[in-house]
């Protein structure tokens, strides 16, 4: 992607204005706060402050944001730090990176993107998903009609007729497959689809776009082993991390075979 003014990179925001940002970043700050030194929620706050002008979206240069903390009063800040700060917030999902290059083909700034707080399942889904309907995740590649109609697409009558479509069904843009393995561990179709825009933002960052469901079902397999070991507090931001491990990873296959194959 090529670096542009600030304003061609408004489309990325997932916030409706500066007031619903600032609420959302309260909402994380109260949740990941502690995970930050005393630097890096310097760095981190002056981030926000540059995402001001497009709701969640910056494109400053590092050195200009670590130059501003210097100018400030208070604590200024190293490149090394607020690298440090950017590593932290991707893995807790609160920030999404894109790198972008100039006309020339070079590198330029990164483009920060701030995603909305996902508030964590209420305690009855958590035990659902640490006690999930089947035990073993491979069944769920195998899903028939019968159980898509017995989670809710179809409601039927006594003598076994379709009558009216029920509201309890994902988005038409969550693959069938995605749905049919997630809802083995949760049954609210909102929480499945938040966890698609996880998916669809990870991939988009690292400019995958084959293979998407597949890895998707994978990472989620990977955050389900973890949650049954007690090892996740964010179950998003989790998942978010490990998506974005494996889509990294994908990334650079394809491209060591883009190279190899044009030697």
């Amino acid at each position: 992607m090529q670096i542009g003014n600030i304003e061609s990179f408004k489309h990325l925001s997932q916030f409706k204005d500066t007031r619903d940002f600032n609420n959302n970043i309260e909402q994380w700050m109260l949740d990941i706060k502690g995970s930050f030194t005393k630097a890096e929620l310097v760095a981190l706050k002056r981030l926000i402050r540059f995402s001001a002008k497009v709701a969640g979206i910056c494109t400053a240069k590092i050195g200009t944001i670590v130059s501003a903390t210097h100018k400030a009063k208070g604590i200024g800040i190293s490149r090394s730090t607020f690298k440090r700060m950017t590593i932290k917030a991707k893995n807790l999902g609160l920030v999404t990176t894109i790198e972008t290059t100039r006309k020339n083909g070079s590198k330029s700034s990164n483009v920060y993107i701030f995603n909305r707080f996902y508030e964590q399942p209420e305690p009855s889904k958590e035990d659902k998903l640490n006690q999930p309907k089947t035990s073993n995740l491979s069944k769920a590649n195998n899903q028939t009609n019968n159980k898509r109609k017995t989670d809710g697409f179809y409601k039927q009558n006594e003598i076994g007729q379709n009558t009216t479509l029920d509201a309890s069904f994902t988005s038409e843009k969550v693959p069938m497959n995605f749905t049919d393995f997630v809802r083995n561990f949760y049954d609210d179709n909102s929480i499945i689809e938040e966890y698609w825009k996880l998916v669809n933002i990870s991939a988009y960052k690292h400019d995958i776009t084959e293979n998407i469901t597949e890895t998707a079902i994978k990472a989620f397999k990977v955050l389900v082993r973890k949650i049954k070991f007690g090892k996740v507090n964010n179950v998003y931001g989790y998942y978010y991390a490990v998506l974005n491990k494996k889509f990294r990873r994908k990334y650079l296959v394809d491209l060591f075979n883009d190279v190899w194959d044009s030697k």
